[in-house]
């Protein structure tokens, strides 16, 4: 099998990213035939189509949409293979876009001391934060698609991560019920839950709390979870950095040694890993994962 050429990755990815030949071809400055031509040699010589075509543009195929994910983090290595590079593999010259994507309270709570003494260590590196759910394939979908480098994700939960990256534990927070402050009876409120807030490792527990009903309002984001809880609309059962802010309305208590606790960590490629800037944001994570325990 004849290999890609960058020329052709970029092709592709701009078909992918664009929706369609025409739009590609105006986006890389080539004519729309030529990247018609270009698609048709990359499906020859991997003996699969990539795109669906249509009025509508080209949708890319399951085989297309791997080919999309595998093509951006093939150009994003050169990228970085240039900047190392330039810098002769010095730490203390690292330069360029950094892309990190996080998940909501770790954007808060987690991240920016870290990229604080990444930024006194590496001026010349410029991260680029991408907020993402966490749900399906969450922070680490973008890194398994090529749109960021390293992703802070949630561990162990009840959807696997994408196949092929490698990860680290973080920092482990608990679980704390969540209520507003003197509330004669708390657990008599509704409860208020959202999406993100699933998973296998609080499951069990979940499932054991008799005390526990069925969530009966469903929020956009633990943000707005916590800002009903303090306007005494419900009470909630939330993890630690989802309750750094909470106001003094808010009254948070330990759900004692049987509580839940979620794993945080980060996802990358086996690629990335061995690359200089994001061998120094882990270390610079890895230097301030301390949490402590909601209730303390």
């Amino acid at each position: 099998m004849a290999e890609l050429t960058p020329p052709e990755l970029r092709v592709l990815l701009a078909v992918g990213d664009e929706g369609g030949f025409t739009a590609a071809a105006t986006a890389l400055g080539m004519t729309q035939s030529a990247v018609s031509h270009a698609v048709r040699g990359m499906e020859r010589k991997l003996g699969v189509v990539l795109f669906e075509r249509g009025r509508r543009g080209a949708t890319p195929t399951p085989a297309g949409e791997r080919a999309v994910g595998h093509a951006r983090r093939i150009l994003r290595l050169y990228e970085v293979m240039a900047a190392e590079v330039r810098g002769g593999g010095a730490e203390d010259t690292l330069t360029g876009p950094l892309r990190v994507a996080v998940f909501r309270s770790a954007a808060l709570h987690l991240l920016p001391q870290a990229l604080e003494r990444l930024a006194r260590r590496h001026p010349g590196l410029s991260p680029e934060v991408r907020v993402v759910r966490d749900v399906g394939r969450g922070t680490s979908g973008e890194v398994a698609d090529g749109r960021a480098d390293l992703a802070i994700a949630t561990l162990g939960g009840s959807t696997p991560l994408p196949h092929g990256l490698i990860t680290g534990d973080l920092v482990a927070e608990s679980y704390a019920f969540v209520h507003p402050a003197g509330h004669p009876d708390p657990r008599g409120l509704p409860f208020i839950d959202w999406e993100e807030n699933c998973s296998s490792y609080t499951a069990d527990w979940w499932s054991s709390q008799d005390w526990l009903p069925r969530a009966t309002i469903t929020a956009e984001d633990d943000g707005t979870v916590l800002a009903l809880v303090s306007q005494g609309r419900g009470m909630a059962v939330m993890p630690e950095l989802s309750l750094r802010d909470a106001p003094p309305t808010v009254e948070i208590a330990d759900l004692g040694p049987g509580r839940p606790t979620r794993r945080i960590g980060y996802a990358t490629t086996p690629e990335l890993a061995r690359t200089a800037g994001v061998r120094a944001l882990i270390r610079e994570l890895r230097a301030g994962r301390a949490v402590g325990t909601p209730g303390e």
